[in-house]
């Protein structure tokens, strides 16, 4: 009875989720916000910077969306399983720029979700106009399977 017991404990163990600390979040893929917005990262390289691109599903201009270049950066890649990272979006399309910064989680079912804070300033033609430059608001991303 006692071999049966360790055995079925074993298969318990084996077979429980992990927790969320023990997943680690891989920011490289394909994500989509809540707005339809994809974004793609490339791999890490060893210094834990990256590029990617992002296809915005929102934009406030006439002009035709394009998919648009980022470069960014994840603190301490490879130390813990729940990155904070930021990256830029050079828009190929207006005369802005946006800044992410966010954090990587996995919840217990394995779900990855980046939760990010972004800044976007657009290019105003004087400085009597800064203050109507700067937006900024929220995005969660979840990987696209």
């Amino acid at each position: 009875m006692g071999s049966l017991s360790c055995c079925l404990l074993l298969v318990l163990v084996l077979l429980s989720p992990r927790t969320a600390a023990a997943r680690k979040c891989n920011l490289q893929g394909p994500w989509r916000n809540e707005l339809g917005s994809n974004l793609t990262l490339s791999a890490l390289d060893t210094a834990g910077t990256f590029s990617g691109s992002y296809h915005t599903a929102v934009a406030a201009t006439n002009k035709q969306i394009l998919v648009s270049p980022l470069q960014g950066a994840q603190q301490h890649p490879g130390a813990k399983g729940q990155p904070t990272f930021g990256f830029t979006v050079q828009w190929q399309f207006a005369d802005s720029t946006t800044a992410f910064v966010g954090q990587c989680f996995v919840d217990r079912r394995g779900k990855e979700t980046l939760e990010t804070t972004w800044l976007l300033r657009e290019e105003v033609p004087s400085r009597r106009d800064t203050w109507k430059a700067t937006r900024v608001g929220t995005s969660i991303f979840t990987r696209i399977k």
